[in-house]
């Protein structure tokens, strides 16, 4: 296991976990990811692993739909560091690029068909 650590643009917001070496991503269709077009870890980080500092205010979530899945942004730059997963509920995917020395555009890719569970 790496440790990781990775921010928003602005830096309001830090995070940091174990985890494995990123050698691939992961991209969803669901209405939002479409939208927002990150790249996200293929595995999941457990809520007791992920150490997140951010400035007052910085953290804002967005819901939708069932409510499950919590897609968490900067409130000051608009950023999305991460969300908690639909399939995993309470666990965390990664955007691969707020990860420090992740070059998102060199990582091969899968695509989860999120569309078919909203």
């Amino acid at each position: 296991m790496l440790e990781h650590k990775g921010s928003c643009h602005c830096g309001a917001i830090q995070f940091q976990f174990q985890g494995p070496a990123i050698d691939r991503g992961m991209r969803c269709n669901c209405s939002i990811c479409a939208r927002k077009g990150a790249l996200m870890s293929v595995f999941t980080v457990a809520p007791s692993d992920l150490t997140i500092v951010a400035a007052d205010g910085a953290l804002s979530t967005y819901e939708f739909g069932s409510g499950t899945a919590k897609h968490h942004f900067c409130s000051q730059c608009g950023i999305y560091p991460f969300h908690q997963t639909v399939v995993k509920p309470g666990h965390y995917r990664i955007n691969l690029g707020c990860l420090e020395g992740v070059d998102t555009f060199a990582l091969p890719f899968d695509v989860f068909d999120g569309a078919t569970l909203m």
